[in-house]
């Protein structure tokens, strides 16, 4: 579970604590600094919720994956208890199986990109 986005641990990005890792990236979806305060208060369900209606900002395409990895690197970097249980994963291969059809950040009936996994595995190999 403490892979998981919706993991409940402080991250902070740009600047602002958000009380997830999915509250965190959000938020990003804008540039509008009022809206991404009020994602500092959200838990992950609430923060994915809102996050669906919030205009997206216009390099969203291009920026989200670097996004993502800033975030989840903060999110192990800065909390150390998860940091050694993502190490302890050694060299698993670490896959966001999903039954909603998330097949960009994980994969659904055995197909995806899996970008959340690889990101994880990347930050793996770097704090080891």
């Amino acid at each position: 579970f403490f892979l998981s986005n919706f993991y409940p641990i402080n991250v902070c990005y740009e600047g602002l604590i958000y009380k997830s890792a999915e509250a965190a990236f959000q938020a990003a979806k804008t540039l509008d600094n009022d809206t991404r305060i009020a994602f500092t208060k959200f838990n992950a369900s609430i923060a994915k919720k809102e996050g669906r209606k919030i205009p997206l900002r216009k390099d969203w395409e291009e920026i989200k994956f670097k996004v993502m990895y800033d975030i989840v690197k903060d999110k192990f970097s800065r909390n150390k208890n998860i940091k050694s249980l993502l190490i302890q994963t050694e060299n698993e291969y670490l896959q966001e199986e999903n039954t909603w059809g998330d097949r960009i950040w994980g994969t659904c009936n055995g197909y995806g990109q899996n970008m959340l996994g690889h990101i994880l595995m990347q930050i793996r190999n770097e704090l080891k």
